[in-house]
C-alpha cells in the first residue's frame, strides 16, 4: 500500500521515537496567491447537476454612442452585442492512505498531520489552475532596453520581444497609464493589483519599503502577500508559480528549484490587473474526506477534493482585466 505506514522510518517510523518532541514542525508553505484575485462570486449558481461547462455573459457598449439631440429629429436608437465565456468543471484532489497500525502506535497525531500536508497541496494545487487563466491573458508588456523608458505592447498573447531590463517604477508607471488609458477598472478602492516573484520587485524594493502597510484599527482586509502600494498599484508576492512561465508548475517545488527564468534578463514576470480577471465557478467547495476503512480497518486514508474550475473572464484585448510583464525568451 503507498503511504505511510510503520515498518519504514521516514513513512512513519519516526512518529513514535525514543523522546519525541511534542511539537509538529511543517515543510515551509506559502499561503495561497492567485486563487484570491478570482471573482468567485458566481459560484453559487453553478451547483451540482448542471454539467461541467459553466458560462456567463458579457455585454458590450452600445454601438452608436448617444449624443446631442435635434428637437425635429427622432431619438437615436443603437444595441449592444453579448458574448458568452466558458469554462470546464474538473475534479481536483489528493489523498494520503495510512495503516491502521501506524496510526495505532504513533505517539504524533496522524491524521492532524496528514490534514495539514494535504491542504497545503491543496493550497498549491489552487494557484496553479488560476495561475493557468491568467496567463491566458493577451494582453503583454515588454521593456525595451535596459536604459531606456519604452514598453513594448502586444495585444494577441506573445509578447514581441525579449526583456532584458528589471521591472522598474517607471515601467510600473507606463504599465499603468496603459490599463487606465484602456479604461480597465480598477481591483479594488481605486488600486490595481499586481503579484509576481519577491525578486521581481527588488528594484521597486525602496519604493514600497516605506508604504503604509493598512494596519490601522478596524476589519480591513489584506490580500495574502501583500508588500505594499506604488502608483495606484498594490504589490502582492507569490511563490508557488515558478519564474520562466510555470509550464512545469505541476512537477516543481522549491526543493529542487528547477525553473527557467528569461534568458538575458535581470527580471521576470508580473501580472498588472483590474476588477473581473478569472472566473472561478464551484460545484463542491474543497473539502476534506475520509476514507472508509477497509481490510478490517487496517487500511485507512484522509483526501482532499474539490469539484469546481478557473476560467479567464474577458479574452478579447478590447476588454481585457490583466496586463503581463512578459518576454518572448
Amino acid at each position: 500500500m503507498p503511504g505511510q505506514v510503520w515498518a519504514v522510518n521516514s513513512l512513519g517510523g519516526y512518529m513514535y521515537s525514543l523522546n519525541l518532541s511534542k511539537k509538529l514542525r511543517m515543510a515551509v508553505q506559502p499561503e495561497v496567491k492567485f486563487r484570491q484575485l478570482c471573482d468567485v462570486k458566481d459560484a453559487t449558481q453553478q451547483g451540482k447537476s448542471k454539467g461541467d461547462l459553466f458560462h456567463w455573459n458579457v455585454y458590450s457598449d452600445v454601438a452608436t454612442q448617444g449624443g446631442t439631440l435635434v428637437e425635429t429629429n427622432t431619438m437615436p436608437e443603437t444595441n449592444y452585442t453579448i458574448s458568452q465565456g466558458t469554462l470546464t468543471i474538473t475534479e481536483l484532489g489528493n489523498s494520503v492512505p495510512y495503516s491502521g497500525k501506524l496510526n495505532d502506535l504513533s505517539e504524533q497525531p496522524v491524521t492532524e498531520i496528514i490534514n495539514k500536508v494535504l491542504k497545503n497541496d491543496a493550497k498549491k494545487a489552487f494557484d496553479i489552475k488560476a495561475h493557468a487563466q491568467f496567463n491566458a491573458t493577451v494582453l503583454r508588456a515588454v521593456g525595451v532596453g535596459t536604459t531606456t523608458d519604452t514598453l513594448a505592447v502586444s495585444t494577441n498573447g506573445t509578447a514581441t520581444k525579449s526583456n532584458k531590463t528589471a521591472l522598474k517604477k517607471y515601467h510600473v508607471q507606463m504599465i499603468v497609464d496603459e490599463m487606465k488609458e484602456r479604461n480597465i477598472p480598477p481591483f479594488k478602492q481605486d488600486c490595481y493589483y499586481a503579484i509576481a516573484w519577491p525578486t521581481t520587485y527588488r528594484t521597486l524594493a525602496q519604493n514600497l519599503e516605506t508604504v503604509h502597510q493598512y494596519t490601522t484599527e478596524g476589519f480591513k482586509m489584506i490580500m495574502n502577500g501583500e508588500k505594499g502600494k506604488y502608483e495606484n498599484t498594490i504589490f502582492l508576492e507569490q511563490t508557488h508559480i515558478p519564474k520562466g512561465g510555470a509550464a512545469d508548475s505541476t512537477t516543481w517545488s522549491a526543493e529542487t528549484n528547477t525553473a527557467d527564468a528569461w534568458n538575458n534578463a535581470k527580471s521576470d514576470w508580473a501580472f498588472f490587473m483590474g476588477e473581473d480577471t478569472v472566473a472561478e465557478a464551484i460545484a463542491v467547495p474543497e473539502e476534506m474526506r475520509g476514507k472508509i476503512p477497509s481490510d478490517y480497518g487496517r487500511s485507512k486514508g484522509v483526501a482532499w477534493y474539490y469539484l469546481g474550475g478557473f476560467g479567464l473572464v474577458h479574452s478579447q484585448a478590447k476588454q481585457a482585466r490583466i496586463m503581463k510583464w512578459d518576454s518572448a525568451i
